[in-house]
């Protein structure tokens, strides 16, 4: 509390040095004011938590200061005293930004409740500021570790359409952090400051889940013992997230094609329609192509949900990635779980390159989490890492034996020419053999896909030793 300092306002010098002394014996470092105009210099050379003001000042009154401070110095908190004290001009300063409202002659003990009152007051919100600031940090673009181009591609996306009220749609597999994106997003718009509500449409009842993004009224069902409101309406002025949608019965799927298009709904049970305004960012981990085929979606809400899709690439496909992330993680996890820095030797780095990681990112973290708390050495090693991945990582090596960059390159006009001499000797023979028509030559890589799953193809290859058959290699 010694640390708060305390402007005070008052064109009484009398009350003026009474009220400093008071808050210096109370252990504040206090300043003094006489005039509007000496307190905004005040305010401009350092930064206060508390301002205690008279209402009526020879240069103007304590209402223009409050504008003021409000706008420039938010986490500032203003109490307001006068000698001509009434209802209202107490409610009007209240609604001007004042925290309390004291009338004189003030007493000792309600001048010191009301500092004190005050400083908590300010307190909480500086700790909310600081908060806010790192979820900023924390859920912003910049902290979604990539180096994929599909990514960069992606983040480009994003950031054109971050501050619009456009309905996103999300695909990928599972464990791409497709939640993570969603945050991003709404901390990029201009409703960050707004709530942020996520609902997993997979993890709820089909009966429950109407209920809970909805709401419902007391008596509407069996367990409703009093009114609820959904998560639509937690999400107003902000932004839901609806995960796993396609989840969700045939029934709800008309509800939230409601809400897209107009922004009303009624709660389970009530006739009175709701309006909400909320940013609406739908995932999932399947295929709605297809969910609308097999008659599971709705075709019409797919379309309608369909108008910026953002697809999240596997992390097999971001095996660059893989290292940065394996180290991010491992930062993250020794700070959480207060242990000496560690480091990951290049050999367990191999390995976590080779994985095809099924599970994607959470896979990922999940096991540098337990290799960081694991290891009784400095270093991550191939023996802190799961069984799993140094089996699959052994399968893969019995499958094809890496080439060299150089011999890459040679791999496919070698390849060619093997395979059409093979054709040659084919079409002189007059025994039946079976025969595969692909294409005839090898196409160069595609834009996205990685030298590794060429290279296991072209190895692959290798293995043909038989000049019956022709083989060629589609895309």
């Amino acid at each position: 509390m010694r640390e708060k300092n305390i402007l005070v306002i008052d064109d009484d010098r009398i009350i003026l040095d009474s009220l400093c002394e008071f808050l210096s014996l109370e252990g504040f470092q206090t300043s003094g004011a006489e005039t509007l105009k000496s307190a905004i210099a005040e305010l401009q050379k350092q930064r206060y938590s508390l301002i205690i003001a008279d209402i009526n000042l020879p240069d103007g009154d304590g209402f223009e200061l409050l504008d003021m401070v409000r706008k420039e110095h938010p986490q500032t908190v203003v109490v307001v005293i006068t000698g001509y004290g009434t209802i209202e001009s107490a409610v009007r300063a209240i609604k001007r930004g004042a925290y309390d409202y004291l009338t004189k002659p003030i007493v000792d003990d309600d001048l010191r409740l009301a500092v004190e009152r005050a400083i908590k007051q300010q307190s909480l919100m500086s700790e909310n500021e600081t908060l806010r600031l790192q979820l900023e940090q924390k859920y912003s673009l910049e902290n979604i570790i990539s180096h994929n181009y599909k990514m960069a591609k992606m983040f480009d996306l994003v950031e054109a359409v971050a501050d619009s009220k456009t309905t996103i749609l999300m695909t990928g597999p599972s464990g791409t952090g497709k939640s993570v994106l969603a945050r991003a997003i709404h901390h990029l718009s201009s409703r960050r400051n707004k709530p942020f509500v996520e609902v997993s449409c997979g993890a709820l009842p089909e009966t429950l889940l109407e209920s809970e993004l909805f709401g419902h009224v007391k008596g509407s069902f069996t367990g409703a013992v009093s009114n609820k409101e959904g998560k639509f309406l937690a999400a107003d002025e902000g932004t839901i997230f609806l995960d796993e949608v396609a989840n969700s019965s045939p029934a709800l799927q008309v509800k939230l094609l409601r809400v897209l298009e107009d922004r009303q709904f009624e709660p389970v049970g009530s006739n009175k329609t709701r309006t909400v305004d909320t940013r609406i960012i739908i995932a999932s981990n399947r295929n709605l192509t297809e969910e609308v085929k097999q008659g599971r979606f709705r075709e019409d809400l797919y379309y309608r949900i369909n108008v910026v899709t953002i697809d999240l690439p596997p992390l097999c496909e971001r095996v660059g990635d893989v290292r940065l992330l394996a180290k991010h993680f491992m930062r993250m996890y020794c700070a959480q779980h207060n242990k000496e820095k560690l480091g990951i030797t290049d050999e367990a780095l191999e390995y976590l390159e080779r994985y095809t990681w099924p599970g994607n990112v959470r896979e990922l973290e999940n096991v540098i989490e337990r290799a960081a708390l694991l290891s009784k050495d400095k270093f991550i090693g191939p023996e802190d890492l799961p069984d799993s991945i140094k089996k699959d990582e052994s399968q893969q090596q019995k499958t094809y034996k890496p080439l060299s960059l150089k011999e890459a390159l040679a791999e496919p006009e070698r390849k060619g020419q093997s395979l059409e001499q093979a054709g040659n000797r084919q079409s002189t023979s007059n025994k039946p053999h079976n025969i595969i028509q692909k294409n005839e030559t090898l196409r160069p890589l595609r834009r996205g896909r990685t030298i590794r799953s060429e290279l296991g193809i072209f190895n692959l290859l290798r293995q043909i030793d038989s000049a019956s058959s022709i083989l060629t290699i589609n895309d």
